[in-house]
């Protein structure tokens, strides 16, 4: 689940970042952040497949439940890092003008 997730995520934030110019909201970063974390899911679900076999896919309910609130946990903190890198660039001088 926190692979699904997050694989969503990081097609949004892609898709986001392709059809529309930058503009100084770091959309590059997000998308990075978000592949990152797939890719370390993907890694994650590989070895737990090997090391369970076939019951890795007959997961409880339980577990899919804590997959899933650690997935939109990860996305979340992401959101989180991808707002401050935002406000701390400052491209275009909003923060700095608000701030004098």
């Amino acid at each position: 689940m926190t692979l699904l997730i997050t694989v969503f995520a990081a097609i949004i934030s892609t898709v986001l970042w392709y059809t529309k110019p930058d503009g100084g909201m770091r959309m590059g970063a997000l998308s990075l952040m978000f592949w990152g974390a797939s890719l370390m899911w993907l890694v994650d679900a590989v070895v737990e497949y090997i090391e369970l076999g076939a019951e890795y896919f007959t997961p409880s309910g339980a577990d899919m439940l804590n997959d899933a609130y650690l997935g939109l946990s990860v996305v979340a903190l992401g959101l989180v890092i991808w707002l401050v890198i935002v406000l701390l660039k400052d491209d275009k001088g909003r923060l700095r003008s608000k701030i004098k």
